[in-house]
C-alpha cells in the first residue's frame, strides 16, 4: 500500500478526508507530505503544516477526531519507540534545560503574547464556571486560587514560575500580600516588572532550585509541567524547604491520565522538555507535605482558553506577521488548537492541588466548594 492510500485509509477512519471540503479535513498541498509523515511520525506532520505541504481550517476539529479514534497508536510503531526513548534520556527538568524552556518558548515575544492574552496576562488556564470571556475566566481562576491560599494581608509569598506576574499582580492589589516571583524568561520578568510597578513585588531571574528563605504561602501556575519527573522530589523539596510550618502550598498543573512520551514536534518546537505529571507522580514525590485538597478541572475549561487565544492571536495577526512569518503562524495555529482537543476529548486535564506544611491548625477549612460571588 502506498503512504497515500494507508493514509487516506487511516484519516477515514476518524471521518477526516483528504482534500475534503469540511473545515476538519485534511488539505494535503505536496504529495511528499504522505512518505514524510509516515517516515517521521509526529515531527513529519508538524513540519510539513508548518511549512505549508498540509493545511486544515479547524486543526482542533480534526485533531478531536484523530484523538477519538485513537489514530495515533496506528501510526509508525518504530518512530512511536524511538520517540520514547528520546524523551526518556533528554535531561527534561535539569538547570540547563529549565532556562531553555524560558529562551525557547517564553521568550518568544512578549508583543506576542500581549495581543494573545487577557489583561493580567495570564498564560495558563482559564476557569470558566460561570465567565462568559477570556479575561473573567482569568480573573476568576486568580481568584480561587488566593481564596484556596486563604491569603491575609502582611503575608509573604512566593510564586515559582512567575510568568508575566499575573498572580503577584492579583494577589498584592486585592489581597495585601508581598510576593517574590521567580522565573527563567527574562522577557517575562521585564514585563512583569513593568506591569506591577508600585506593588510589593518582586521578580528574580532564577531557578527554584536555589531558593532558600521564608514564606508564607507558595505558588506554583503553570510551571511543574517543566519540572520532569525525575526533579518532582525536588521542587518539593525546595518548596518544604521555603515554607513556614502549616504554610500552604497551591500546585496548578496539567495532568496526564497516563505516563506516556510527549508529542515528538511539540517537545521541538513548542515546549522542549515538557512533561505532564501524573496524579500518582504528584502524590509520590509530595510526601513530605500534607495535601489538604484537591480539585480536577474538566477539559473544557482549557479547550476554551487555547481557543480564545487562537481566537485573539489570529485577530491580531496583521500586527504580528512582519516580525513572526507565515511558518510561525502555522506552527503556532497546530499548537494552540491541537492542544484544545487533547483537553477536549480529556485527554489531558487541569489539576489544582493544596498543600500544607506540617498540617493546618483545626485543618484545612475550605472544602470542595469556593464560592466566586
Amino acid at each position: 500500500m502506498s503512504p497515500e492510500a494507508f493514509f487516506r485509509e487511516l484519516l477515514g477512519k476518524a471521518d477526516i478526508a483528504v482534500d475534503g471540503g469540511r473545515p476538519w479535513d485534511l488539505q494535503v498541498h505536496e504529495p511528499r507530505a504522505f512518505a514524510r509523515v509516515l517516515r517521521d511520525g509526529a515531527i513529519g506532520f508538524g513540519e510539513a503544516f508548518m511549512e505549508g505541504w498540509l493545511d486544515c481550517e479547524r486543526v482542533d476539529q480534526m485533531a478531536e477526531r484523530a484523538f477519538r479514534a485513537d489514530l495515533s497508536n496506528q501510526i509508525a510503531v518504530r518512530t512511536a519507540l524511538l520517540e520514547v526513548l528520546k524523551v526518556r534520556l533528554s535531561p527534561l527538568g535539569s538547570r540547563t534545560r529549565s532556562f531553555e524552556i524560558g529562551e525557547r518558548h517564553y521568550d518568544t515575544g512578549n508583543d506576542l503574547f500581549q495581543v494573545m492574552l487577557d489583561p493580567y496576562m495570564v498564560y495558563s488556564c482559564g476557569y470558566w464556571q460561570r465567565a462568559g470571556d477570556l479575561a473573567a475566566a482569568q480573573r476568576d481562576k486568580l481568584e480561587l486560587t488566593c481564596r484556596k491560599l486563604q491569603l491575609q494581608p502582611g503575608q509573604r509569598v512566593l510564586d515559582i514560575g512567575s510568568g508575566f506576574g499575573s498572580f503577584a499582580r492579583y494577589a498584592a492589589e486585592h489581597y495585601g500580600v508581598s510576593v517574590v516571583g521567580v522565573s527563567v524568561s527574562q522577557q517575562q520578568i521585564d514585563l512583569a516588572r513593568r506591569l506591577c510597578t508600585g506593588l510589593p513585588v518582586e521578580f528574580r531571574y532564577a531557578d527554584y532550585r536555589d531558593l532558600n528563605e521564608p514564606f508564607d504561602r507558595i505558588v506554583s501556575i503553570g510551571m511543574v509541567e517543566h519540572v520532569g519527573r525525575r526533579y518532582y522530589r525536588d521542587f518539593f523539596d525546595a518548596c518544604e524547604r521555603c515554607l513556614k510550618p502549616a504554610g500552604l502550598l497551591l500546585l496548578h498543573t496539567v495532568g496526564a491520565q497516563r505516563e506516556e512520551a510527549t508529542n515528538a514536534w511539540f517537545d521541538k518546537y513548542i515546549m522542549p522538555g515538557v512533561e505532564f505529571p501524573t496524579f500518582a507522580n504528584v502524590a509520590a514525590a509530595g510526601t513530605q507535605l500534607v495535601i489538604e485538597d484537591f480539585q480536577k478541572w474538566e477539559g473544557r475549561h482549557y479547550d476554551r482558553t487555547l481557543m480564545a487565544w487562537f481566537e485573539r492571536f489570529d485577530r491580531g495577526w496583521a500586527g504580528l506577521r512582519e516580525h513572526y512569518g507565515d511558518v510561525f503562524y502555522r506552527m503556532w495555529k497546530l499548537y494552540l488548537q491541537g492542544c484544545a482537543a487533547a483537553f477536549r476529548v480529556d485527554r489531558l486535564c487541569v489539576w489544582q492541588f493544596v498543600f500544607s506544611k506540617g498540617g493546618v491548625p483545626g485543618g484545612y477549612s475550605f472544602g470542595h466548594n469556593y464560592p466566586l460571588d
